[in-house]
């Protein structure tokens, strides 16, 4: 993708109608990174997720915290309806896990569950429940984003269950946007956030990502960084890909000593770093095989 044209595209656009500030480039320019190395994926996806981000981050393209005054927090505190659905355990849990990140991780229950799907998926071994300041932490958050809208962390529903990826009239793109809002935050600012994805989605496609947007996606295997300790699909898929190329383990979905000692060997036998860790250079010999 020609970011050069993408930027172009999004300057004078009612989104940046007097242009960017350095930290709206930086953010902009920090959440590509991230999905270009941990994601990729259909253009209508990639424009929503930028679009939240915008509306969430109040145009800053910033991780940001929930704001309002400690006391504004106390709805979430233990005890309250609002505390009892966000998990909330402790005293204090209110303010301590206000809404932060691209997309307002909340509550301690959010916290617990995206530190374990961070670490099995990408191996960040972060603990947001110990840490609830990490979920600020900018490659964290453009994570959160991404693989929380992917996999329907927060209202349980995921972009999948509303978006086709087919390329059709901005009319019915607008329709498939806006109800995606339900994967965040139900109907709150719904068909404002459709608009700013139709901006977002415009530049990508005068940038050239539309060109691969109509690509069956990668596996989500492939999409992930697996090491040991991590379960489930991702490292089934592995455990098959192991098998395929001679290197026999169990294919039971547990990324344990027997499937670290399969990876190593394997790495060793194609000539890569022998670390365990299944990033984008081992998943691209597997694919070889």
């Amino acid at each position: 993708m020609d970011r050069t044209a993408f930027f172009a595209a999004l300057r004078g656009s009612a989104l940046f109608p007097h242009g960017f500030e350095q930290p709206q480039v930086d953010g902009i320019t920090r959440l590509l990174d991230v999905w270009e190395e941990g994601y990729r994926g259909p253009v209508d996806e990639l424009g929503y997720d930028l679009a939240t981000s915008f509306h969430e981050t109040a145009a800053t393209m910033q991780p940001i915290e929930e704001r309002g005054a400690r006391s504004y927090f106390d709805k979430y505190e233990p005890g309250t309806k609002l505390g009892k659905v966000l998990g909330n355990t402790h005293p204090g849990d209110g303010y301590r896990f206000k809404g932060a990140g691209d997309v307002q991780n909340t509550g301690r229950r959010n916290a617990r569950f995206a530190s374990e799907r961070l670490n099995a998926v990408f191996g960040l071994g972060v603990d947001l429940e110990a840490h609830p300041e990490m979920r600020l932490d900018p490659t964290i958050s453009a994570h959160s984003l991404f693989l929380g809208n992917r996999e329907g962390w927060w209202t349980g529903k995921k972009l999948d269950d509303y978006l086709d990826h087919v390329d059709e009239t901005d009319s019915e793109d607008l329709r498939e946007w806006t109800r995606a809002r339900y994967v965040v935050n139900g109907t709150d600012k719904a068909a404002k956030i459709a608009g700013y994805a139709l901006v977002f989605e415009g530049a990508l496609k005068a940038a050239g990502y539309a060109e691969g947007a109509e690509e069956a996606r990668p596996a989500a295997a492939a999409q992930t960084v697996l090491k040991k300790g991590a379960k489930g699909e991702a490292v089934r898929t592995l455990q098959e890909a192991l098998g395929a190329a001679g290197f026999k383990v169990a294919i039971d979905g547990d990324f344990g000593a027997r499937t670290d000692a399969a990876v190593r060997a394997f790495q060793k036998a194609r000539g890569l770093d022998v670390d365990g860790r299944v990033g984008p250079y081992t998943w691209a010999a597997l694919a070889d095989v």
